[in-house]
This record gives C-alpha cells, sequence and structure tokens, in this order.
C-alpha cells in the first residue's frame, strides 16, 4: 500500500477487494475489474461495489499503534430478473470471507462478515445486494 499515513477504509477497501479478486471462484463470477470502489449501480454488471465506509476510531493500542474499527458495505449487482444470480455470487463472496484478508501496512484484530440484505431495486432487471463486513484494524506510522 505505502501510505506514510494510513486511512482506514482506504486501506480496508483496498485489502478487500485483492482478497475476492485473487479467490477464482469469485473471478469466475464476477470480472476482478468490476470489484471496486462506486456508490451506484455500474455500468458493467456483474459487479461487486464498495461503498464509502465508515470508521470508529479507538485510540492507541499496544506499542503506540492506532486502532479503529471500520464498517463497509459491499453492494452485488447483476442484471437479471429476480435475485438467482446476485444471491450466487454472494454466497461466493460469503464464503471467501470466511478466511481473513491479507492486510499490507496494518492488522486485522478482528474481522467479520456481520449481515446480508437483498432490497428488490426499483429497476426489476437488477439483482443486487447488500453485505457488511466490520474489522477491528491496527497500524502504526
Amino acid at each position: 500500500m505505502g501510505y506514510a499515513v494510513i486511512e482506514p477504509t482506504i486501506a480496508f477497501r483496498e485489502a478487500l477487494g485483492a482478497h475476492l479478486a485473487s479467490d477464482l471462484a469469485v473471478a469466475a463470477l464476477v470480472d476482478p475489474e468490476n470489484i471496486r470502489a462506486g456508490d451506484f449501480a455500474p455500468d458493467e454488471l456483474p459487479a461487486i461495489l464498495f461503498g464509502a465506509g465508515n470508521v470508529m476510531m479507538h485510540g492507541r493500542g499496544s506499542g503506540a499503534q492506532f486502532v479503529a474499527t471500520v464498517f463497509m458495505d459491499l453492494h452485488i449487482w447483476a442484471l437479471e430478473p429476480g435475485l438467482d444470480t446476485a444471491q450466487t455470487i454472494g454466497a461466493t463472496v460469503a464464503r471467501r470471507l470466511m478466511d481473513w484478508p491479507f492486510c499490507d501496512g496494518f492488522n486485522l484484530d478482528q474481522f467479520k462478515h456481520t449481515r446480508t440484505v437483498w432490497p428488490r431495486d426499483p429497476n426489476p432487471d437488477y439483482g443486487h445486494g447488500v453485505m457488511s463486513v466490520e474489522a477491528v484494524i491496527r497500524w502504526s506510522i
């Protein structure tokens, strides 16, 4: 990563993106180029878009490291009437998230997939799911 000052949501998002894109099962369903940051329905589908994320700072930990909890939503999009493709992608992503991502420049103290929802998109041609993950991260500057 190479940041002199870490921004927790960017660092966590990059680690998650690399973690998902490197998984053959996920990459078979979603082109790794379509696993990226974004807040609205993408042009290229299927896709996994990372929301902006949120941070709860906890202050300093052992060895004067910074500690924070990062919350991130992953939006799964597929072009289909119904949710079958989006839910298949979601199940594959959930399986990948059983393993913690590799983190360059910071450490994970906790990591979990906390919930998945499947809201109906106003356009019935889209399948859309939102997976929420969170992690307690620790880093030094």
